[in-house]
C-alpha cells in the first residue's frame, strides 16, 4: 500500500508512522519550572543527534490546559535553559509509565511514580536516582515544528552520570542492564541481545 500522510485515508485503524521508526530509545526528561517544582516526562521522539559536543534531542507533540505553549517538560525548559534526560531500563517500565499521565502542571511525576530523586551537578532539575545513565542538558535550542503544538527541544550535554556497575572493562555495557524501547502504539521492546560488526575498510 501507499498513502500521503495528512492527505489520503490510510485505511488502518492506528497511524503507522510512530510504529515504522523503531525502536526508539525514550528520553525521560526531568526539569524544573520556575518555582522550583520538579517535573519528570516520558518522550519516545529522542535521540543523540552529535558526539563532539555531545548532543540531544527531544520532540513534543500536544499541548496541556494549564500551559500556554506545548508541555510541562517544554515549558520548564524554555523557562530555565536547562533540563535532565534519564535513560530509561526495563526494571524502571511501569514508573516511567507512572509519568506520562497529564498531571496539573507543578504537581511532582517522581513523587506520584514512587521515585527516588538524586541531585544533578549542574542543572538544578533532579535525577532519577535508579537510572543506568543520566545527561545533564542545557538548552541549546526550541524549534517549533510545522504541525499544531510539535516542538524540538536541542541541548547540549554539559554533565554525564553513569552507575558504576554499568562500566565494564572501559566501556558502557548496555548488557549490565536491558534497555527499554518504543516500537509504537502500546508496543515497547526490552532490548536483551547485542552483537559488533567491524565496519569495512
Amino acid at each position: 500500500m501507499f498513502y500521503r500522510p495528512n492527505i489520503d485515508d490510510h485505511g488502518l485503524q492506528h497511524n503507522p508512522f510512530k510504529a515504522i521508526v523503531s525502536p526508539r530509545p525514550i528520553g525521560w526528561i526531568s526539569s524544573v519550572d520556575v518555582d522550583g517544582h520538579a517535573n519528570l516526562a516520558p518522550y519516545s521522539f529522542f535521540n543523540a543527534v552529535s558526539d563532539s559536543p555531545p548532543m540531544v534531542m527531544f520532540a513534543s507533540t500536544g499541548t496541556k490546559s494549564d500551559q500556554s505553549y506545548s508541555k510541562d517538560s517544554v515549558s520548564n525548559i524554555r523557562n530555565t535553559g536547562e533540563f535532565a534526560v534519564n535513560i530509561v531500563s526495563l526494571a524502571l517500565k511501569d514508573q516511567m509509565n507512572g509519568t506520562s499521565g497529564a498531571l496539573a502542571a507543578g504537581m511532582d511525576e517522581f513523587e506520584h511514580a514512587g521515585l527516588t530523586k538524586a541531585k544533578c551537578n549542574i542543572v538544578k532539575a533532579p535525577r532519577v536516582s535508579a537510572s543506568p545513565a543520566v545527561l545533564e542538558c542545557k538548552m541549546f535550542k526550541i524549534v517549533d515544528l510545522p504541525g499544531e503544538s510539535n516542538v524540538m527541544v536541542l541541548g547540549e550535554v554539559i554533565g554525564v552520570h553513569l552507575d558504576d556497575t554499568v562500566i565494564v572493562n572501559g566501556i558502557f555495557d548496555i548488557t549490565r542492564y536491558t534497555p527499554l524501547a518504543r516500537l509504537g502504539y502500546k508496543d515497547y521492546a526490552a532490548i536483551s541481545e547485542k552483537f559488533s560488526l567491524d565496519r569495512p575498510k
